[in-house]
């Protein structure tokens, strides 16, 4: 059976694309389109999100003996909690404007899909090693997709990127890519592409 299980390596690449939580498990859907009508506040919220992601892993991980399955959830919960807490904190006492913009989305990391599901698939039942690299994996994985996105809407929608101008003015801005109907818009756009991307690999390798 412990033969079977995926190595550290293969959870952290897996992470990344083949099981990446947005493009493919579809998970994280609320900052997902809150949080990427520019790069900055994206990779704020994927950074955090992959901060709270690993302590997470890593703290349930090391106590998954002492887990009791009834108390299961609530122990994920509580310990994503102190995680995001800190999170905050270092957010509001760091890059403060940031903190602002972001709002109420950096607290609703406790109940972000993502790192629940990741507590429940692998960390309580994983040691450590492969808690560690699913947690890095799935955090990358997140935050190419939050960094995909920001690209295409701020790129299009306002033609900048990190707030500095680089279409030129003539060129014509979609706004309505930076809008939250812009959102739905380009993460269909990419979630079809990926998928398409997907199917012909999969043809390929048959056709092998």
């Amino acid at each position: 059976m412990a033969s079977s299980s995926p190595s550290p390596a293969e959870r952290f690449i897996a992470g990344i694309l083949p099981e990446n939580p947005i493009y493919r498990q579809l998970l994280g859907m609320c900052p997902t389109l809150a949080v990427t009508n520019s790069l900055k506040p994206a990779l704020t919220m994927a950074a955090a999100t992959a901060f709270v992601l690993l302590c997470a892993n890593i703290s349930i991980s090391l106590i998954r003996p002492l887990l009791k399955p009834h108390l299961r959830i609530l122990i994920f919960t509580l310990t994503i909690a102190t995680f995001v807490t800190v999170a905050d904190k270092i957010l509001a006492a760091y890059l403060y404007e940031m903190s602002k913009q972001l709002g109420p989305y950096v607290p609703l990391i406790i109940v972000n899909c993502i790192i629940i599901s990741r507590c429940e698939a692998c960390s309580s039942k994983q040691p450590l090693p492969h808690s560690i690299a699913d947690a890095l994996g799935q955090g990358i994985g997140f935050a190419l997709a939050l960094t995909s996105l920001a690209f295409v809407r701020e790129l299009l929608g306002m033609g900048s990127l990190f707030g500095y101008q680089v279409l030129p003015s003539s060129w014509p801005n979609w706004g309505i890519l930076v809008l939250p109907p812009g959102a739905f818009l380009t993460l269909g756009v990419l979630l079809g592409a990926v998928n398409a991307w997907t199917a012909r690999r999969k043809a390929r390798a048959q056709s092998n």
